[in-house]
C-alpha cells in the first residue's frame, strides 16, 4: 500500500478546521426563532458593503515542500472556484522525472491567474482584507502584489500521477517562513473585495462562569435528554446563557440563549454533534481551558450587521460558520478548503 505524504501543515484559526467537499454532512447548529425582538443592528457610519454573494476564508499555513521545513502561508479559494483545469498542464506534464517538492508548489501562469480572478468576480485592483480579531490587526493586501499559487492537497497519494483536482489553488501570502509564524494567523478570517468588511476593536472571548440551577428552569425548555452545567457571559447589555444537555454522562447538545438589558430573551440556538461525523465540542473559556487559550468569540464583526458568535464546535468534515444573534440573519460559512 502506498504512503500518503502527511505535510507539515496546520490548518489556522480556530474558525477554520478540516472540511471535506460541501455536500458531506456537517454538524448540525440549528437557530430557533426569537421570542421577542432581535438583537439590533447599530446604524452603520462606515461604507456600506455588499453581503450578496460574500465569501470569507480561513488561512492556511503548508510546508513550502523545502527540506528546510519552512512553511508558506496561502489562502485557498477552492471551496468557490471550482475550474477542473485550474493549473497548466505543463506543470503537471512528465511527473516521473519531477521531484515530489516540484509538485508540492506550483505558481500559475497569469492565463489561470485571470481564470481565479474571473471566477471569483475579482480584478487586479482589489485587496485581500486580513483581520486578526484576537490582536485587533487588520492587513490590506493589494491583489496585484500576491502570487497565485497551488499546493498539493494533504491526502494525495505518493508516487500516483496527480491532476489539477489534487490542488488547493488560491493567493501565497508569505513564503519560506519559521514553523511560529502561525501565531500571527490564529483567529484570523479573510476577504477579496473592493471594501474593508470588518469592523475593528470590538470582539473580545467569550468569558463563560457557572449560572445558578434556577437559570436553566427559567430560560431552557425540556429535552429528552438530561440538563447538564448551565454557563452565562456577558457582552455590552447582552446577557448568554448557555446549558449543556448529557446522555451517559456525555454533552451530545448544547443550548445558547441571548436576553437583552430588558430581560427579554432575544435569541437561541441548538448546537449537537448529531449527524457530525467527528465532529465535537470545544472546551469552554475559563471552564475547561486557561486564559491562553480561547474557543467562543463575540461581538461586532462586520459592518453593518448585528453581532456574532462562533467557536463551540471542532468540525473533522465541514468548515466552521461564524452565527449573527439576530433570526433574520444566515450564518457565514468561513470557507477552508478541508477536503478528504
Amino acid at each position: 500500500m502506498k504512503k500518503i505524504r502527511i505535510f507539515a501543515a496546520l490548518l489556522l484559526s480556530q474558525l477554520a478546521v478540516i472540511s471535506c467537499k460541501k455536500d458531506e454532512k456537517k454538524p448540525t447548529e440549528t437557530a430557533i426563532t426569537a421570542t421577542n425582538d432581535s438583537v439590533k443592528t447599530p446604524k452603520a457610519t462606515e461604507e456600506k458593503i455588499d453581503y450578496k454573494n460574500f465569501n470569507i476564508y480561513s488561512v492556511t499555513v503548508i510546508s513550502s515542500g523545502q527540506k528546510d521545513a519552512l512553511s508558506d502561508i496561502f489562502i485557498s479559494v477552492s471551496d468557490i472556484y471550482t475550474d477542473p483545469q485550474p493549473i497548466q498542464k505543463e506543470a503537471l506534464s512528465n511527473q516521473k522525472n519531477v521531484s515530489t517538492e516540484q509538485l508540492q508548489y506550483i505558481e500559475l501562469d497569469s492565463k489561470h491567474r485571470s481564470k481565479i480572478l474571473n471566477g471569483l468576480h475579482l480584478t487586479e485592483n482589489d485587496s485581500l482584507y486580513l483581520y486578526n480579531y484576537q490582536f485587533n490587526k487588520l492587513e490590506k493586501l493589494p491583489l496585484n502584489k500576491l502570487k497565485a499559487v497551488a499546493y498539493l492537497d494533504f491526502y494525495s497519494m505518493e508516487g500516483e500521477e496527480v491532476d489539477g483536482t489534487s490542488y488547493m489553488v488560491g493567493f501565497q501570502i508569505e513564503a519560506h517562513k519559521e514553523p511560529d509564524i502561525r501565531n500571527k494567523y490564529e483567529n484570523a478570517v479573510a476577504y477579496f473585495g473592493n471594501k474593508n468588511p470588518f469592523i475593528e476593536n470590538k470582539m473580545k472571548p467569550v468569558q463563560w462562569k457557572k449560572a445558578s440551577a434556577d437559570i436553566s428552569k427559567k430560560y431552557f425548555t425540556s429535552s429528552k435528554l438530561t440538563p447538564g452545567d448551565t454557563y452565562q457571559a456577558k457582552y455590552e447589555d447582552l446577557t448568554y446563557y448557555l446549558q449543556d444537555y448529557l446522555q451517559d454522562e456525555m454533552v451530545q447538545e448544547r443550548k445558547l440563549v441571548v436576553v437583552n438589558a430588558r430581560n427579554e430573551k432575544t435569541f437561541e440556538k441548538t448546537i449537537t454533534t448529531a449527524g457530525g461525523d467527528g465532529a465535537e465540542f470545544t472546551p469552554l473559556n475559563g471552564i475547561s481551558n486557561d486564559e491562553s487559550n480561547t474557543s467562543q468569540w463575540t461581538g461586532y464583526l462586520f459592518k453593518g450587521k448585528p453581532p456574532v458568535i462562533f467557536g463551540f464546535m471542532a468540525q473533522s468534515f465541514g468548515c466552521p460558520s461564524i452565527t449573527f444573534l439576530d433570526k433574520n440573519q444566515k450564518d457565514f460559512t468561513i470557507n477552508c478548503d478541508n477536503r478528504h
